[in-house]
């Protein structure tokens, strides 16, 4: 999927080696084996160095802990040895840990504090272009009638996320090859009913014309020619996976975490205006937002009893 084309591509740049793991897979009935599943996969990055390890579906693992009644559950074992393990991959060490989550508000905040997966990036709605250049990319092997506009599928989607987008490409498809089916189909079925009469009939049957005709009914309907009116019904019935509130959620997110790991904690007052001043000067740097001076309350006689 998308996520994962993402990954592998930042590995190819860097020139890495790539190993992939989807949060469920580590997942154990048996006590302690969820935990040994990390420690596995972590020893296998490290072999493989340079290397760059994906943990999709993050939030099945690492979600906040001490949520569960009867004390410590296999989630927050899991969220330990996590912890522990991104801890041992070091600068020394030569991999590079990339998680994806759609739920981000469920990660346990001690995995996402700086020096462990502390840089947070937020990956969107694609916008005109993406959404197109998802439906090109999709569609490339695909034959579809001269008049079919991409453009302006990419333009109804707005808000739609990159697998909304393969459904419609998957109905159209669908729906392409179910009546090229049954166009070939029906025509086969005249073509070896007129046989049959002939042969009843005792006349004589050209079999070469007959296996021309099989051929090019075959050509003509076994490619599944992608249609306007396809493309039409495929849109129509298509649905926005990610609601506006949840895209709100995740903006809220953003502005909260992904801004503040890249630029720093705009909203610390202690650290707002800091900067370095000159060696040797008495100076001292300080916050530009300066907090009001709150008067020093004199001692009285009582606050010795």
């Amino acid at each position: 999927n998308g996520k994962t084309l993402l990954a592998k591509a930042i590995a190819n740049e860097c020139q890495s080696n790539f190993i992939s793991v989807k949060g469920p897979e580590l997942m154990s009935k048996w006590v302690g084996e969820s935990e040994r599943g990390v420690r596995q996969i972590f020893d296998k990055a490290r072999q493989a160095q340079p290397c760059v390890l994906f943990l999709d579906e993050l939030d099945s693992i690492a979600k906040h802990r001490g949520g569960g009644g009867g004390g410590e559950g296999v989630t927050d074992r899991m969220v330990n040895q996590l912890l522990t393990e991104i801890d041992g991959v070091g600068a020394k060490k030569s991999v590079f840990v990339i998680g994806a989550t759609n739920r981000p508000d469920t990660i346990d905040p001690a995995l996402i504090r700086g020096g462990r997966l502390d840089q947070l990036i937020y990956i969107g709605i694609p916008d005109y272009d993406g959404r197109f250049g998802i439906l090109k990319a999709s569609l490339r092997k695909s034959k579809m009638e001269e008049n079919v506009d991409l453009a302006q599928i990419a333009d109804a989607t707005e808000g739609y996320s990159g697998a909304d987008l393969s459904e419609i490409c998957q109905k159209a498809v669908q729906m392409a090859i179910r009546e090229s089916v049954g166009q070939f189909n029906a025509n086969m079925s005249m073509l070896n009913l007129q046989k049959k009469q002939k042969e009843d009939a005792n006349e004589e049957v050209d079999i070469e014309e007959f296996e021309r005709k099989s051929r090019q009914f075959e050509e003509q309907f076994g490619s599944g020619i992608l249609t306007v009116r396809n493309f039409e019904q495929a849109v129509r019935t298509s649905r926005q996976s990610v609601s506006d509130s949840d895209l709100k959620k995740y903006e809220a997110f953003k502005m909260q975490f992904c801004d503040a790991s890249q630029g720093g904690d705009v909203n610390n007052p202690k650290v707002a205006g800091f900067k370095f001043v000159a060696k040797g000067s008495k100076k001292v740097a300080v916050a530009a937002v300066k907090e009001e001076a709150v008067p020093k309350k004199k001692k009285d006689d009582d606050e010795f009893f």
